[in-house]
């Protein structure tokens, strides 16, 4: 199962009442200068913003979809990062260090300045692309908020956010927010069901739940060997010697045989941590979470699982020792 990169996506799953107020902005010659897309990651924000773009570029839709043919002229420039009217901003690649650059820094801001204030190309629309704004570091957000407050005419700024609590408070409010929600189950039925058609029925609902409503994380997990990491996190959360240094490196062991493994496992782990705490707070806990949080406090489970996330950043972002990362992680999880 794998999913285009969003801006040449074709498709988008769900959302259709967030694509119609965009048609019908369009339409209707309504269109702020800026827009907020938010909501939690893999639920197709940007896959949404590319296609409320490629539909600004090619021109207004004639229903309520923002759908451009694969085919489309316009569609295929996009998607090929060649059309001279639209200008993408995402964290850049470091090269000395061979990694994603953690924040989107200012010398990729400036460009959009100048981008902006130039004649479109093509007679119409410019359009920015900012995918990752929770990334713009505080001389970037400095700089694009600049350009919020004095906009050109036909030129509108898409900035796609999974999280807005790093935004500035006067980005925000010049922008009009979107909020796109987790696609429901049945949604989701169909998105796995047409990229995995050959998943069981056990398979596929444990899928969609581990998703948690986002077609992104299902795809990460089918492709990074989730359904096996999930069964393995079950075993150790259940586990009588959990937090053990004899089970965290038989952990070790079955995680170094796959690259995208220590990620995967790390992820779910927390994701499990993060569920029994949630349902403990409402009440709602049932008997495996119950035994997976003990006796211990809940905020100390919060604790654990921000020291958890702090150390699969750091070892994935500074390539340390996985094996010791999986000890050291795994040891929080003792209970008495």
């Amino acid at each position: 199962m794998s999913l285009p990169e969003p801006r040449a996506n074709p498709e988008l799953f769900g959302h259709e009442a967030a694509e119609a107020m965009l048609a019908d902005a369009m339409r209707a010659g309504r269109l702020h200068h800026a827009w907020l897309i938010t909501g939690p990651e893999g639920i197709g924000k940007a896959t949404l913003a590319y296609r409320f773009a490629r539909r600004l570029l090619a021109g207004v839709p004639p229903g309520n979809s923002l759908a451009l043919p694969a085919d489309n002229p316009v569609f295929r420039r996009v998607a090929a990062s060649s059309h001279a009217d639209l200008l993408t901003v995402e964290r850049a690649w470091d090269e000395k260090r061979k990694r994603m650059r953690g924040e989107i820094v200012i010398e990729h801001v400036r460009a959009v300045s100048g981008f902006l204030h130039r004649t479109a190309a093509e007679g119409g629309w410019r359009v920015v692309v900012v995918d990752g704004g929770e990334n713009l570091n505080r001389s970037a957000a400095n700089a694009l908020l600049k350009m919020l407050e004095e906009p050109p005419p036909r030129a509108i700024l898409l900035l796609v956010a999974s999280s807005t609590g790093s935004l500035p408070p006067t980005i925000a409010s010049r922008c009009r927010r979107l909020m796109l929600a987790p696609l429901d189950d049945p949604a989701m039925q169909r998105v796995v069901g047409r990229l995995l058609p050959d998943l069981d029925d056990a398979a596929r609902t444990r899928l969609i739940a581990l998703a948690d409503g986002s077609p992104g994380r299902a795809a990460m997990l089918a492709e990074s060997g989730g359904l096996g990491a999930a069964d393995l996190v079950d075993k150790v959360l259940t586990a009588q010697d959990r937090g053990s240094v004899l089970q965290a490196h038989g952990i070790a062991d079955k995680l170094g045989k796959e690259e995208t493994a220590f990620s995967t496992f790390m992820t779910l782990l927390r994701a499990a941590i993060a569920a029994a705490v949630r349902d403990a707070a409402a009440g709602r806990a049932d008997p495996d979470q119950t035994r997976l949080l003990g006796n211990r406090p809940l905020d100390a489970w919060v604790e654990a699982w921000e020291t958890l996330g702090q150390l699969q950043d750091a070892t994935e972002g500074a390539y340390l020792d996985k094996r010791q990362a999986i000890v050291t992680g795994l040891a929080l999880l003792r209970v008495s």
